[in-house]
């Protein structure tokens, strides 16, 4: 049989796929389950990409053919997302498939190859599965022999190394390989929800869990507006359009300012922190029956914060309704941030600003559980139950980043403490100025950028929104809480 070759202009490109080491481990039937998903994970990802795949199954080895207009590079795309699917080891691009036939390999190969391995260090490594007349030593042997007038053998320290896999009536001949992601294939372990605050840890922590097989809801209890909200779910789209494949993650935003105030008004201030956490705990345990989850996932690391200590942990868990699981407990922020970095949220993390800490003084470090409880006991105890009910939830894979411009970027009303900008470009102005504005030129707007309070809220204007949202979108994303005024110069003047 003639070899199957990807010619120029040809739509199809073709891989081999190994599985993770721990899927290939599990018995027959838990091993079926998981290569089920790992193929629906491997599709979606596929498909996101506009890519139309067609994936065999063959137990040790997944197949994956791409047929698309884009080509080469299209399919380079494509299988990039591949690397993001838990549960694939790795991928190489197949460059020929022919007959499971020594002398159809011997010569597809030297074709193939003998100008890759001129003039440099090149080994053969055959691999072979099923019954046939010829071992993976004479693969070895007879094509590194066909090769051998181009270049030199060399099995320690090769340049080039030829790949040939023979499964069974068919061999695959290729070069070098990808790694993916590795773990579990996502959802083969259930739903738990993640507390999510957009800073690295709890980004990190999310992930972690996503490697493990554990699909997430995720959990954010505003307390500072929606510009704090616009940039968790920025964080946490990343983890959903990259990492979540085969699932369709929510998050659920629970309005904490009501329960901020009740506590700030009702606690002990040492004890502000510990009782806000077991708030949010609260409020994750109430989603997670609503949604059927079984358990509840933070980033806290023992001892990075002051609430973060052994014996408040302690505290903070009484008031937990599910296992609660901490996958970050024994790191240091140095490995948090670097795992952040390899996951594409660290850079938007470092723009979200701290709201969680709340108290500006010395929280209690070394909580007792029945201290916690008095403390907390004062609160109204349908507080967080009305929260969670008027939660909103937002499919995270839906939105669009106009989707975020739009919800998060505009106020009706121009909030008490809050800094004005008046950024009217010069063909607006007509020399009212709105009391205690800053007057600030388009042209001089990215000088101001670097030397604004971060711990400020500011509310720019201009006669038609197009200049302020415009500003007001540039500051958020670099981490200031901004907004723009809806109807502008016209809601100033009343």
């Amino acid at each position: 049989m003639r070899a199957d070759r990807p010619v120029p202009g040809s739509r199809d490109a073709h891989y081999l796929v190994r599985i993770a080491a721990e899927v290939a481990s599990k018995s027959n039937r838990t091993r079926r389950r998981f290569h089920k998903q790992l193929v629906r994970n491997l599709n979606d990802a596929l498909r996101t990409t506009g890519a139309n795949p067609r994936i065999r199954d063959r137990w040790s080895r997944l197949f994956i053919t791409l047929a698309q207009p884009g080509g080469a590079s299209a399919a380079g795309e494509a299988m990039a997302a591949a690397t993001r699917v838990f549960g694939l080891s790795s991928y190489s691009k197949v460059d020929a498939v022919t007959d499971a036939d020594l002398s159809e390999i011997v010569r597809v190969g030297h074709d193939l190859y003998r100008d890759a391995v001129t003039g440099r260090r090149y080994a053969v490594a055959p691999r072979r599965t099923g019954r046939h007349s010829f071992s993976s030593r004479d693969v070895a042997v007879e094509l590194g022999a066909a090769l051998n007038p181009y270049g030199t053998v060399d099995l320690t320290t090769p340049e080039v190394t030829v790949h040939v896999e023979v499964r069974d009536q068919r061999a695959y001949l290729f070069r070098g390989r990808t790694d993916g992601a590795g773990g579990l294939p996502l959802g083969v372990q259930g739903r738990a929800v993640c507390l999510i605050s957009g800073g690295f840890d709890s980004a990190v922590a999310a992930w972690l869990l996503l490697k493990r097989g554990v699909a997430l809801d995720y959990v954010f209890c505003n307390l500072a507006g929606p510009a704090f909200e616009r940039s968790v779910i920025q964080v946490t789209r990343v983890l959903a359009d990259r990492w979540s494949y085969g699932d369709r993650p929510r998050i659920h935003v629970v309005d904490f300012g009501e329960a901020v105030g009740r506590l700030q008004a009702q606690v002990t201030p040492r004890y502000w922190q510990v009782v806000l956490k077991r708030l949010m705990y609260r409020a994750a345990g109430g989603v997670a029956a609503e949604i059927g989850a079984d358990a509840l996932v933070t980033g806290e690391s023992l001892g990075q914060v002051s609430s973060q200590t052994l014996r408040n942990l302690r505290a903070i868990e009484a008031a937990a309704s599910l296992p609660v699981l901490r996958p970050l407990v024994g790191f240091d922020k140095q490995e948090i941030i670097r795992i952040a970095e390899r996951i594409g949220t660290a850079a938007l993390s470092a723009r979200v600003k701290e709201y969680c800490a709340i108290l500006a003084g010395k929280p209690v470090t070394a909580a007792k559980v029945l201290a916690v409880d008095r403390e907390e006991a004062p609160l109204d105890p349908g507080l967080v139950d009305r929260a969670v009910a008027a939660r909103s939830v937002l499919d995270v894979r839906k939105l669009a980043d106009s989707d975020l411009q739009r919800d998060y970027l505009w106020l009706d009303v121009l909030p008490k403490g809050a800094r004005v900008i008046d950024c009217r470009p010069p063909q607006q102005d007509d020399g009212w100025r709105h009391p205690g504005s800053r007057r600030v030129l388009p042209a001089d707007f990215p000088d101001l950028v670097k030397i604004l309070n971060k711990d400020v809220k500011y509310v720019l204007f201009c006669d038609n929104g197009i200049q302020s949202g415009q500003f007001a979108n540039l500051l958020q994303t670099v981490g200031y809480e901004a907004y723009a005024l809806k109807d502008g110069t016209k809601a100033l003047r009343g």
